[in-house]
Formats: structure tokens, C-alpha cells, sequence
């Protein structure tokens, strides 16, 4: 027994202080030399060391950044009671849409006659879309015809609404005949175009934002009769769809791009 103890008091310090810092991690523990002039050795003695922070390098972050989050998906019926998901759904599709219909009426690089169906005119009933009140021909390939012979009181009018249409088109006028030549499509009215498609995405996305505010507010007010789980989970499904359809919204702005700069 007393040779036990003897042997115990033999064992090196720095053994002892390696056995108690391998059962901690080592952020917590580090090893701290001291020198006893004393005895003529050194002593590792164990010590608190400072909180280590460990980031993630580019490379992991990298390695992460193609990674999906997790995606939740809730059903219609369960919120119900809360919120209508269906029509917050509907809501931000008609923003695709609207944007969709104003590239369509606006953006266009090669003008057809197709291309002057949708123009507004305004009348004495109201707006009326031109190919309601006009026969349209194109005589040549540089050359659409509008005949407003039907409407003869809206020519005027037709006049100011091709001019305002963002096609780069001077109309003149014979009578009830519109002449609308096509202007051959330089490099800068390609580039404005895709401004102002870009212009039209950010108008897009405010709002988009606008519902997303409208339906986050909507859902506080339920705070006190609804589990924050399922706040939380319906909070995260409204942000996923706006996501989505902002990434729609750039999916048809690349497209669009690639169609004006040719």
C-alpha cells in the first residue's frame, strides 16, 4: 500500500494535467509551461484557456452555398383559420402576370402588326385596345398601315398612343390612314429597352413586397390564439413563396435580356 502511494507521488505532473485535459475539449484546456528553478524541471500545469470562435473558411462556405434549405410545405387547410395561403398565392402570381403583360406591350424590338393590337387608345367610351377600332396591313417590311376609317374621331387619339407606346414609332397621318414606319433598331434602343425591363422588375418586386407585408400583418394579428410553431412554419411558407416568385421574375428578366440585346 505505501509503495502504491509512493509510486502515485512519482508520476509525473504533466501526465495528471494530460489526463484531465483529455476528457475536456481542448478549447476549454491548454497547457501552460512553468519553469521551477527550484527543482530544475518543467511543470505543465493545466489552465483555462480563452473561448476559441471557429468560422467557416471560404472553401466550406463554398462547399455549403449550393446547398438547398430545408423547404417547408404546408397545407391550405391547416392555416386556414389564419390566413387564405391560396389567395396570398394568387396575389403574388398576378405580379408575375402584370409584369409579364407590361413587357409584352412595351418592350418589344421587332415591331409587326401584332405588336400594335394591345396599345390603349382612349375614346369617348373609355379606353379601347387599337385593334378594336382599327384594320392594321403592313405594305412593307418597314412600312404597318393603321386604318382608321371605321373610327375616323379616334385617329388623334391612335396618333398620341403609338407615340407613347415605348417603340421608338413616329406615326403620320393621310386622312383616316396612319403610316407607322419602323425605324431600324440601333444598339442604345436595345440597351434602353433592357433598363427599362429591369426598371419594371424592380417595380415588380415592390409589389411583391407589398403583399408579403400585407400577409405578415395579417398573421400577427393571430398571435394570441395560434402556437408560435405554427406562425413560425406559416411565416417561413409565405417568405419560401415570395422566393420563388422573385426568382421567377428573374428567370423571365434573363429571358427578356437575351430577346432585346439579340
Amino acid at each position: 500500500m505505501a509503495l502504491g502511494l509512493k509510486c502515485s507521488r512519482m508520476v509525473h505532473p504533466a501526465f495528471c494535467n494530460y489526463l484531465a485535459a483529455s476528457i475536456r475539449p481542448v478549447s476549454e484546456v491548454t497547457l501552460k509551461t512553468v519553469y521551477e528553478r527550484q527543482h530544475g524541471h518543467r511543470q505543465y500545469v493545466a489552465c483555462s484557456a480563452v473561448p476559441v470562435h471557429h468560422f467557416a473558411t471560404k472553401k466550406a462556405k463554398a462547399k455549403g452555398k449550393g446547398k438547398s434549405q430545408t423547404r417547408v410545405n404546408i397545407s391550405a387547410a391547416f392555416v386556414e383559420d389564419i390566413i387564405n395561403l391560396e389567395e396570398v398565392n394568387e396575389e403574388m402570381k398576378s405580379v408575375i402576370e402584370a409584369r409579364k403583360d407590361n413587357f409584352n406591350k412595351t418592350l418589344n424590338i421587332r415591331t409587326s402588326p401584332g405588336s400594335l393590337d394591345k396599345i390603349a387608345v382612349v375614346t369617348a367610351d373609355g379606353k379601347l385596345a387599337l385593334n378594336q377600332i382599327r384594320q392594321i396591313s403592313v405594305k412593307l417590311p418597314q412600312l404597318i398601315l393603321v386604318n382608321m376609317a371605321s373610327f375616323p374621331e379616334c385617329t388623334v387619339a391612335a396618333i398620341k398612343a403609338i407615340r407613347e407606346s415605348r417603340m421608338n414609332l413616329n406615326p403620320e397621318v393621310e386622312g383616316t390612314l396612319i403610316r407607322v414606319p419602323i425605324p431600324q433598331v440601333i444598339r442604345e434602343h436595345r440597351e434602353m429597352l433592357v433598363k427599362l425591363a429591369r426598371q419594371n422588375t424592380n417595380k415588380a418586386k415592390y409589389s411583391l413586397q407589398k403583399v408579403c407585408t400585407n400577409t405578415m400583418n395579417k398573421l400577427k394579428k393571430s398571435k394570441d390564439t395560434v402556437s408560435e410553431d405554427t406562425i413560425r412554419l406559416t411565416e417561413k411558407q409565405i417568405s419560401q413563396m415570395a422566393d420563388d416568385t422573385v426568382a421567377e421574375l428573374y428567370r423571365h428578366l434573363a429571358v427578356k435580356t437575351k430577346e432585346l440585346l439579340g
